[in-house]
């Protein structure tokens, strides 16, 4: 209530603060027997009605039916009330505050209590001050359960009135003014989907080998079968004679088992296997407190999420050596790359310190012939595939016999590098566009309110000297309440009496 109550001494001469209940009827609404088909029918085909799930998508200023209409006899059942065009709709619960103005005779549940306004005040000036307003009336409400306003309450929600040409000039730039700012943010959320686009494409570059292309032209690169051949062999892991016949082509440089893609010029196809060393990881037993809070991070699902596609230097939950030698888990050494292969597939981080894992990831120690980075950020780009690897429509998991079948499309060390130093470039850039982003959605967001607050101090436009001050308005309102302005009953039928 102090959004008015502190303004009272600093309105305009020619306003008033008042309670808005003394220049409107609030209408409660009702809710007919909700088994009882026949009282609702299809919108257009009965008496709008709506609810608040109604407004809860609705950014449109004037609303004229909600998800369904009441008949006659569903009308003449409940409480509900015809309300007339020009009603300021105001939710009072579940949750306070949708507001929007009502375009046609229409009723509501009872979870509004709306206002029916004279000919004298501007539905659209009590509109726009609701939305104002919408913390005293959530401060104004009581409850338990949930916060409730009665029609008692929302009467006496305090509001500027002002003079009914200033109300008008007030809507009128507020509709002028508003509609910019919701074109602006209406412009900004499209911005959020384009960066993605953006990131997406600079993966897809860099993995068909377009990226470095020029590079690949203009450098003397080591071929990566000399590369292979001098690295130390990587034994097979324990699980490798269970590898899968199945044949599943990535989108760019991975595949499970050799598929018919194409290489760019200077990659080579190779089994994962014959360049990363394949670690699984697993989880102490958390029945033994002494497993754990020790000094050797480990990474779970969580931590994943938190730190997907960078290098991960700490986690939420460590273990101990006691953990490691109780368990299948084990400590693997700075630069292994991690990819969630379960609960939720795809999330990929690098170690930037040994550390171990839970039995969610498959984790790739890379030999000499792979950068680290350059692994971590194929997998990225690979995410839609890693789901075609994997099983399961509700719950997704990649078996360890499509890991150990993996084949990898695999540029020389120079350009590896090089492709890590170009998407991480890019990629900074995109990060600068979305900070500037959230700035100016920030800055859009605040426009709305402070644009609000100025109107109702009486600072948005002029005052004319000319107007006719509130006081006198709500003189002839007090003197002149019409049963016009009052909302329209329907007369429930009368029950005969049996004789």
């Amino acid at each position: 209530m102090s959004q008015i109550a502190d303004s009272k001494s600093s309105l305009p001469q020619s306003w008033l603060s008042l309670p808005i209940g003394h220049v409107s009827h609030v209408v409660s609404g009702g809710t007919p027997p909700s088994k009882d088909k026949s009282c609702f029918t299809t919108p257009g085909d009965g008496i709008p009605w709506l609810t608040p799930a109604d407004l809860s998508n609705n950014k449109a200023q004037h609303i004229s039916h909600g998800s369904r209409d009441l008949t006659k006899k569903g009308l003449s059942l409940c409480s509900a009330q015809i309300l007339p065009t020009g009603s300021v709709l105001f939710s009072s619960r579940a949750p306070i505050g949708y507001v929007a103005i009502a375009q046609n005779p229409l009723s509501t549940n009872q979870g509004f209590k709306s206002f029916a306004l004279p000919k004298e005040i501007d539905s659209r000036f009590i509109y726009y001050q609701l939305r104002h307003l919408k913390a005293v009336a959530e401060a104004l409400a009581t409850g338990t359960t949930f916060k409730e306003l009665s029609g008692t309450t929302a009467a006496r929600i305090p509001i500027a009135l002002a003079p009914i040409n200033e109300q008008r000039r007030i809507a009128d730039k507020l509709d002028r003014v508003l509609a910019r700012v919701d074109a602006a943010n209406e412009h900004l959320s499209r911005v959020a989907p384009l960066i993605k686009r953006f990131r997406q494409s600079v993966l897809a570059a860099a993995f068909k080998g377009k990226l470095t292309e020029e590079f690949r032209k203009q450098e003397e690169l080591t071929p990566i079968d000399e590369t292979v051949k001098r690295s130390p062999e990587i034994p097979r892991p324990n699980r490798y004679n269970s590898r899968t016949d199945a044949v599943i082509p990535g989108d760019f440089a991975l595949s499970v088992n050799q598929s018919n893609m194409i290489a760019p010029d200077g990659w080579k196809w190779l089994p994962m296997v014959d360049v990363a060393r394949m670690e699984s990881g697993h989880t102490p037993s958390r029945s033994f407190p002494e497993y754990w809070h020790g000094n050797i991070p480990w990474i779970g699902i969580v931590d994943a999420r938190l730190h997907h596609t960078s290098t991960i230097e700490d986690t939420i939950q460590h273990t101990n050596n006691l953990g490691l030698e109780n368990s299948a888990a084990r400590l693997l050494p700075e630069g292994t790359v991690c990819v969630s292969r379960t609960a939720s597939v795809g999330y990929v981080v690098k170690m930037g310190k040994p550390m171990a894992t839970s039995q969610d990831f498959v984790n790739w120690v890379c030999g000499p012939a792979v950068n680290p980075d350059w692994l971590k950020w194929l997998f990225v780009a690979e995410e839609a595939a890693l789901y075609r690897f994997g099983k399961g429509s509700t719950h997704t998991t990649i078996y360890f016999p499509e890991w150990l079948s993996l084949h990898v499309a695999l540029p020389s060390l120079e350009e590896q590098s090089e492709i890590v130093r170009r998407v991480e470039k890019l990629f900074a850039f995109a990060d600068r566009l979305e900070e500037r982003l959230s700035q100016a959605q920030t800055a859009v967001q605040k426009l709305t309110p402070a644009l609000l607050a100025k109107a109702f101090r009486g600072e948005l436009v002029p005052q004319d000297p000319n107007d006719e001050p509130a006081s006198e308005l709500l003189k002839r309102l007090q003197e002149s309440r019409t049963e016009s302005t009052k909302p329209g009953r329907a007369r429930k039928p009368r029950t005969k009496k049996s004789h």
